[in-house]
């Protein structure tokens, strides 16, 4: 049997091994990039009009982030209605969806190989999968036939995962049988693969599908909205829309009124009956976010609502029965508030059933490596760009900044950045540098600087410069002596090292990748 057919054996043998999706999605572009000698490759699942990327090869890590809409990426939309095999000619006109996004290659993908293959499952579109060459030959010896057989097998992989995924989501969570509606809450939900991520995405799946009122707490600008909206999709209230109700915003003299609604008459301006948000909410879910903000004298009414389901429209003597289910939000420490006295501490028990917690960006290790890649893809989508890369130098110093305002303040950087580019360039083909970027330095801490804080006076007695040793090598080596001790002394627990070194653990893994430790 050649290499070529005990590579495509070996593939159907490793989509077959129970491991997790991620794993297998993982394999599948291992053996892909072995069989074809391919420089960059990715496994894509399509849903309403974009491709979503699911496992990448040869590829920056913010590719994970990016959601391609086929309408703005031609070679994508050509796979998505091809139906079969696709070899796009090497001066092919259409731009690459991946310029700019190859290690070590700059510029446009003019001259290459690629192959595009749409995924099917049951006659659907369910993904696709891209192999690409800097070589424009690089592909001739493989037969049409030969990439369907890579085809099938990578659609039925990616297929019994979204059914493993629908199975683990069944007693009603999604509104039909189809089992990308499971897939629709890991791509177009919240961006990320942290642990802290994935701790939040598992609370929201066992709370969604439940009755119970949720306090989502966390920082300014963590996503709070999106957590209560992911709740209510996942929920069975989720053919009905999701009502919201800024609190904050709410002046004390029509609070009530926006609440629970008014009679014609009620006051000046009543000029007709009008429903509250709580009404609107019939059969759906209010979400309440800033709730921290709201009066003490509207607090006793909204919880005679939560506690009876029952309320009473400004001016009217009558009640009204609603269904509605809170999902409320707040930046306060709502404990701390009602010790305070200004937060009741019956209503605070009332919305607090199930709580959670939204993680601070600067705790998210790797993520803002891929949401930087989501809202550049945005960005560019917005402003018109025909491309939208990130320096890897800029990347760095974006994994380096706190983020004070979370992935709130990520996003704005981002388009700050590209407005600054677009400015200063002369095309449409735009890359975001360090320079790009306006943040505060008193929030920037390089890895260095973190790491060399930390060192005593006993350590760095460990530690000796060789006489030609430059500083830069001399520094480099320092810290990788004082990393592989810490290592050593930890039981070659990366977790324990970090917390020892007094460093973030994504910082830590960063820095000894660069120092050659792993």
């Amino acid at each position: 049997m050649s290499n070529k057919y005990q590579a495509l054996t070996q593939l159907a043998i490793d989509l077959t091994v129970s491991v997790s999706s991620q794993d297998r999605f993982d394999r599948l572009l291992s053996v892909i990039r072995k069989l074809f000698n391919c420089n960059a490759s990715a496994l894509l699942a399509f849903q309403h009009q974009q491709f979503s990327p699911l496992a990448i090869n040869g590829l920056y890590d913010e590719v994970l982030g990016r959601r391609f809409n086929i309408q703005e990426h031609p070679r994508l939309e050509a796979i998505a209605r091809a139906g079969d095999v696709v070899r796009f000619p090497a001066d092919s006109t259409l731009p690459d969806p991946y310029d700019g996004l190859i290690p070590n290659h700059h510029g446009e993908l003019n001259v290459h190989s690629c192959i595009g293959l749409p995924l099917l499952a049951n006659d659907r579109l369910i993904g696709a999968l891209t192999i690409d060459a800097f070589d424009p030959h690089q592909f001739d010896q493989f037969s049409n036939d030969d990439l369907r057989i890579i085809s099938a097998l990578a659609a039925a992989s990616l297929h019994t995962s979204l059914l493993m995924e629908k199975l683990e989501n069944q007693a009603g969570v999604f509104s039909n049988n189809d089992p990308l509606d499971a897939f629709t809450q890991q791509t177009s939900g919240m961006i990320g693969q942290s642990q802290g991520i994935l701790d939040l995405k598992s609370q929201i799946k066992a709370v969604a599908d439940t009755e119970l009122s949720v306090l989502i707490t966390g920082e300014t600008g963590v996503g709070k909205e999106l957590v209560a909206s992911s709740i209510h999709q996942q929920s069975t209230r989720c053919d009905n829309n999701l009502i919201y109700l800024n609190c904050a915003a709410l002046p004390e003299s029509v609070a009530e009124s926006e609440l629970f609604g008014h009679v014609k008459g009620a006051f000046t301006g009543a000029i007709s009956d009008r429903k509250g948000k709580f009404e609107l909410a019939n059969n759906s879910t209010l979400f309440l976010d800033e709730v921290g903000e709201l009066p003490l004298s509207l607090q006793a009414k909204l919880l005679r609502a939560l506690q009876y389901g029952d309320i009473q429209r400004v001016g009217d003597e009558k009640s009204l029965k609603v269904n509605t289910r809170i999902v409320a939000a707040t930046n306060r420490t709502l404990h701390e508030e009602v010790k305070a006295g200004r937060f009741r501490a019956d209503l605070y028990h009332r919305l607090n059933v199930f709580p959670v917690h939204v993680p601070p960006l600067r705790e998210r290790d790797n993520d803002v490596v891929l949401l930087s890649g989501f809202f550049a893809e945005r960005c560019r989508a917005k402003l018109g760009f025909k491309r939208l890369t990130i320096d890897p130098a800029a990347i760095n110093i974006l994994q380096q900044y706190s983020w004070p305002g979370n992935v709130r303040e990520l996003e704005h950087a981002i388009n700050r950045a590209a407005v600054i580019a677009k400015s200063q360039a002369a095309d449409s083909y735009l890359q975001l540098k360090a320079s790009h970027f306006q943040l505060n330095a008193e929030h920037l801490a390089t890895q260095d600087q973190a790491l060399t804080n930390t060192i005593s006076a006993e350590n760095s007695k460990l530690f000796c410069t060789e006489p030609d040793q430059g500083l830069r090598e001399a520094t480099n080596d320092f810290q990788a002596t004082i990393i592989k001790q810490a290592y050593q002394e930890n039981a070659n627990n990366w977790a324990s090292t970090a917390k020892q070194l007094k460093l973030d653990t994504g910082n830590l893994h960063r820095l000894a990748k660069r120092l050659n430790l792993k």
